[in-house]
C-alpha cells in the first residue's frame, strides 16, 4: 500500500497497457517490471556495486527469494562477488548459482531457512555506499518470472521501514538453530552454532509483538 503518486500513475499505465493490442513501452522510473526493464535495472544495481568495491567503497547484496535460476543475473553476481562485493542471499528453494568457490563465488553466501512459517518473501536490498536501496516484489530471478510473465517489484523510500526491513533481514542471517548454509557441491549444511542460539522466525515474532506493544502504549 502506498500514497505515492508517480508510483500509482506506474501502476495504473501498466494495467492500462493490458487492455491494448499493441501496448507502447512506458518509461517506468519507479516500478521494475519483468518484460520492461526489470531485469536491466537489476543488473545496474549490481554494477553499481561492483564499482564501489572498485573504488574501495564498501558494497554489499542482501537478496532473498523462492528460487534463482536466470544465467545472466547469477552470472552479475559471480562477476560482483569476484570483484569483490559482499553477496548474502536466502534462496528458500531452487538455487542454480554455486556459492563460495574460489576464484568465482568465494563472497557469495547462500542459506535456506525451513521452520514453523513459509518463507516467501522477495527482498533485494543493494547497500549503496551506505544509502541502501530497498525493493520488494513478487518477481523470483527465474526464467519463467522475468521473461514470460508481468512481475513487478517496487522501490521502499521509507526510511523509517527500510531500516525495520534490513533488520529483519539480519535476523534471518544470523540464524543458526533453523537455517542451513549451501555449499560449493549444493549441498545442505547445518550452521555452526557459535554464540548464543538465533531462531529466526522466533525472534522476528518477538520483535513485531513488542512493537505492536508499543504502538499500543504511544499510539506511534
Amino acid at each position: 500500500m502506498t500514497t505515492h503518486a508517480a508510483m500509482l500513475e506506474e501502476v495504473q499505465q501498466l494495467f492500462d497497457s493490458f487492455a491494448k493490442e499493441d501496448p507502447k513501452p512506458i518509461p517506468f522510473n519507479h516500478l521494475l517490471v519483468a518484460q520492461h526493464n526489470l531485469k536491466d535495472r537489476f543488473l545496474e544495481l549490481i554494477d553499481r556495486e561492483i564499482q564501489n568495491a572498485r573504488l574501495g567503497l564498501p558494497a554489499r547484496i542482501t537478496i532473498k527469494l523462492n528460487n534463482l535460476e536466470e544465467r545472466v543475473l547469477i552470472k552479475r553476481l559471480y562477476d560482483a562477488s569476484g570483484h569483490g562485493v559482499q553477496v548474502d542471499m536466502i534462496v528458500r528453494s531452487i538455487c542454480c548459482l554455486v556459492p563460495g568457490v574460489k576464484g568465482m563465488s568465494e563472497n557469495i553466501r547462500v542459506r535456506r531457512i525451513v521452520d514453523r512459517f513459509l518463507e516467501h518473501g522477495r527482498i533485494y536490498v543493494f547497500h549503496n555506499g551506505g544509502k541502501p536501496e530497498v525493493f520488494l516484489g513478487s518477481a523470483d530471478w527465474m526464467n519463467r518470472n522475468i521473461y514470460h510473465r508481468i512481475e513487478v517489484c517496487f522501490p521502499l523510500y521509507d526510511e523509517v521501514l527500510k531500516g525495520e526491513l534490513m533488520q529483519l533481514m539480519d535476523v534471518q542471517l544470523k540464524d543458526n538453530v533453523q537455517a542451513v548454509e549451501v555449499d560449493g557441491q549444493l549441498h545442505n549444511k547445518a550452521v555452526p552454532q557459535d554464540g548464543e542460539p538465533v531462531q529466526s522466525q522466533k525472534a522476528i515474532y518477538e520483535l513485531v509483538v513488542e512493537k505492536g506493544k508499543a504502538v499500543q502504549e504511544t499510539g506511534v
